[in-house]
């Protein structure tokens, strides 16, 4: 067989693909590092009291009673708490209550895009992926808000979370992107997460302390 003058068949980059973006091996290696320490410092600092989780998680209450609408023409995203996150379940109760659709996230495989489905206090839970309590049943539905769990943040309001990156790609898939509200507790801005090219900014951030920002 000739040689090929063009030297070989053209050179194959899907080892360098992350989500469908092309990235440098180093710096994706070097940004996993650097948040992985970072979110095990956060995650460590958001083991408080009762009465201090009790307390902040009230002005976390008071703050999106503040900013979202709750009515029926509204449907907005929540997630079920886990690893010390705040916890919405009483503010899931009174929007549900007021009329308005509550959906939580749903892993459906890994590495794909969340699904929500409806959430009400009396529906049948389920465990799903590493055991987070899921609705046992229902159709995908379309967030007109989502309330997304912060590990931290960085001045360009981009998220850093508990690593799945499960929200990043469900965010970016939407036709009609959704009003996205990061929610954590004070202390947990950075400077810079070091953000990569599929990295989805929050709109808003809030916190414990009533910190309330905007893009």
């Amino acid at each position: 067989m000739e040689d090929d003058a063009t030297g070989g068949a053209p050179a194959c980059f899907a080892h360098l693909l992350v989500d469908g973006h092309l990235v440098d091996p180093e710096t994706a290696r070097d940004v996993a590092r650097f948040r992985w320490a970072e979110r095990a410092r956060l995650v460590a600092a958001r083991a408080l009291s009762t009465e201090d989780r009790e307390r902040v998680t009230a002005r976390l209450i008071d703050g999106l009673e503040r900013i979202v609408p709750l009515d029926p023409a509204t449907t907005v995203a929540v997630y079920w708490p886990v690893r010390g996150e705040p916890d919405l379940r009483l503010w899931m109760r009174k929007a549900h209550d007021a009329g308005a659709e509550v959906l939580l996230p749903v892993v459906i495989a890994r590495d794909a895009p969340l699904e929500f489905h409806t959430w009400s206090p009396e529906c049948r839970m389920v465990r799903g992926v590493w055991n987070v309590p899921v609705p046992a049943a229902g159709e995908p539905r379309t967030p007109d808000i989502v309330i997304v769990p912060l590990v931290g943040f960085d001045t360009t309001l981009h998220r850093l979370g508990n690593g799945g990156g499960y929200y990043d790609r469900t965010l970016a898939r939407f036709e009609k992107k959704p009003r996205v509200v990061g929610i954590g507790f004070s202390n947990c801005g950075l400077p810079t997460i070091y953000p990569m090219s599929w990295d989805v900014p929050m709109d808003e951030i809030l916190l414990s302390d009533g910190t309330h920002m905007t893009r």
